[in-house]
């Protein structure tokens, strides 16, 4: 499924010519696609191997791909058709979401396939703050097709980018260098657009459901305040009326005292109260022979004069 290309190692089976005009020449009959592939393979497991010596080989998966992922830098060629399909699906998406794609070109096939991709990574690490993902998508191929794709310079570059990078570049069968490395692998491009849209969508689900739940804690709550406002309302009210109480009940006392003492009652129940110069008198011998006193009763007063007095002694 791919041309010859310097470096590439085949087994080819032969048969040797000689033409008087022409010479010596060997003619290929038939070529084993399993050799090419297979030393293919062990190519690739050479650069897994020296990305894990270097740490490097996990390295995006540990990057987080943010929350609000709108902002796209897109790694494609500019006609490839699964470019096309990915700016549709994403433009059409039934939820009405807005993403926001750039195109970095990029030769998506081919022996310039490294030098094309990392040119375009290193234009978008220089706008890197312009952009919340990078996707590197194209159209499935042959598995040869993919050779492009597992070299150590490109899956060292992709592996240290800053922001998480999803490959969209093949298709079950195909799984490259660059697939391992990256972030996030889907199968094609319309995969890669269909992530975005659920992963974005999920976002703002779940936003939602926290306003809700924050909405209902904020009722609840309110709910709950009122209603220990009201228990204090009405405890307030019943100790101020309890306050009331008491307190009238010890006034009432304070006028059932302060009326005791009143003279009066004492006239009433057949007492009567002797004055000297309007003072009462407790005492015989504050008064001497001669004195004029006051004696009030229930009904009048009486003036007299003392003629004489002693004292009792109870």
């Amino acid at each position: 499924g791919q041309s010859l290309r310097a470096g590439m190692k085949v087994l080819l089976k032969v048969y040797a010519q000689f033409h008087e005009a022409f010479g010596f020449s060997w003619i290929v009959t038939d070529i084993d696609p399993t050799f090419t592939l297979g030393d293919m393979a062990q190519r690739r497991q050479a650069i897994i191997r020296k990305l894990k010596e270097e740490g490097v080989f996990d390295l995006q998966r540990e990057l987080t791909i943010p929350r609000f992922c709108q902002r796209i830098a897109v790694i494609s060629a500019e006609t490839a058709a699964g470019y096309g399909d990915f700016c549709r699906q994403l433009t059409e998406n039934e939820y009405g979401l807005q993403f926001e794609p750039t195109l970095f070109p990029a030769i998506m096939q081919g022996e310039q396939v490294e030098q094309s991709v990392i040119a375009a990574l290193n234009s978008i690490h220089e706008q890197i703050n312009d952009f919340d993902i990078v996707v590197i998508i194209r159209g499935g191929g042959s598995t040869s097709d993919m050779s492009g794709f597992d070299t150590l310079a490109l899956a060292e570059n992709v592996a240290n980018f800053p922001l998480p990078i999803i490959t969209g570049i093949g298709h079950d069968r195909d799984e490259c260098v660059l697939d391992m490395v990256s972030n996030m692998r889907v199968k094609t491009p319309t995969a890669a657009a269909a992530f975005l849209i659920s992963h974005l969508a999920d976002t703002l689900q779940h936003v939602n459901d926290l306003q809700q739940r924050i909405a209902f804690l904020f009722s609840m709550v309110r709910t709950n305040m009122e209603h220990q406002l009201e228990q204090r309302y009405e405890r307030l009210l019943h100790a101020i009326d309890q306050r009331l109480i008491n307190e009238r009940h010890h006034l009432e006392l304070a006028e059932q005292k302060v009326i005791s003492y009143d003279p009066s009652l004492l006239l009433k129940r057949g007492y009567s109260i002797t004055l000297h110069n309007g003072k009462v008198v407790r005492d015989p011998q504050q008064l001497k022979e001669g004195d004029e006193i006051e004696t009030r009763l229930e009904k009048g007063n009486i003036k007299s004069k003392v003629i004489y007095g002693r004292e009792y002694e109870v």
